[in-house]
Parts: C-alpha cells; structure tokens; sequence
C-alpha cells in the first residue's frame, strides 16, 4: 500500500485515496473543484497488467478500473465527506457501468490506503445498503490500492482542458453542477 505523508509544517498527514466512479474524466472534473483535495490525478488501478495502457484497459481484460487518486487534507475535509460526494456523483449500484459506459474498468470502488480508511469504507456501504438509500444494494468494492499507474498525460485535467467536448458537455458537466448545488460548503471559491 501507498503510505501517506505529513505536511511540510509537522501538522497533519495529507493521505491519499483513490476511487473508481466510472469514467474517471467524470471523477476527476468534481474532485478538482472540492476544498480539502490537494491534488487529484486520473490512473488505473486494481488489475492484474503492470502499466496498462488506456487501449488495454479499454478492453476490460486488464482487470483495471479507471480512478482518481486524491491527495487530501483531513484538517480540511473528512473521509467521510469525500465519501458522501463521490456517492452522489456516481451511481454505485450498478454492477461495472456508470450511465452508458460498461465494463469493469466503469465499476464502483473505493481503494483504500489505511486501515481507517477501510473501515470508514466498508461502514459507510453497510449503511447505504442497511438504510436502502439507493433503493437498490451498492454494489461498490472496498479494496487496498494496488497496482496503480497514472493515466496518460491526455486524461489529466481533461474537463478543464476540454470543456466543450461533446461527453464533457453531456456527463461530466452536469455532474460538476451537482456537486456544486449539493456541495457548495466544500467548493472551492
């Protein structure tokens, strides 16, 4: 697993997380935007491939899901928080599809890397499926992050780079206006 680190001033531990909630373009173009979050990159993750290319992954034969791996500041934001964000702006109880996208690489996961974290998880999708929230069981994994690797240099930042392109316009736009209507105490300014 990936270690978290402190802060240059001794404060805190930024720690990092990674979370799968289909096209990661979708993923990354909210997370951005949200206080607390320190940096944010689109990859791949949990797969059996060393490396995979987007082609690769594409096929659903790599076993890999497309992620964001967040870095933030739990001074700023809780886990918690992230949490009930990345479940409103994803649809975790679809089995490896988010909207029109299907295949693994779209399933729902949260890829933890600490043992708070994992218990913070799996609580969180015991109570979604206890309330019925969704109506529908969450189907969202809870696993340790392995063998990550960052996307192509093109897939990052790709909203903010590519705001009038027509998937952008369609999906991750309006998912960004969710997050900001939902969320506004955690939007950055």
């Amino acid at each position: 697993m990936e270690q978290n680190s402190t802060t240059e001033a001794g404060g805190p531990a930024l720690q990092t997380l990674t979370l799968g909630g289909g096209c990661f373009w979708c993923t990354e173009a909210v997370f951005v935007q949200v206080r607390g979050i320190v940096d944010v990159e689109s990859g791949y993750s949990n797969g059996h491939v060393n490396r995979p290319t987007y082609d690769q992954v594409c096929t659903g034969t790599t076993g890999h899901n497309e992620v964001v791996k967040l870095v933030y500041d739990p001074a700023q934001i809780s886990l918690r928080a992230i949490l009930e964000i990345f479940y409103v702006i994803h649809d975790p109880t679809t089995l490896n599809r988010q909207g029109n996208d299907s295949g693994t690489q779209y399933r729902s996961g949260i890829y933890y890397t600490t043992p708070e974290q994992k218990q913070i998880a799996e609580d969180m999708v015991s109570a979604l499926n206890r309330d019925k929230l969704f109506g529908k069981p969450v189907v969202t994994e809870v696993l340790a992050l392995s063998n990550y690797s960052a996307a192509e240099e093109y897939h990052q930042d790709f909203f903010e780079k590519n705001p009038d392109q027509g998937y952008c316009m369609a999906v991750a736009g309006p998912k960004v206006a969710k997050f900001r209507k939902t969320f506004s105490e955690y939007a950055k300014a």
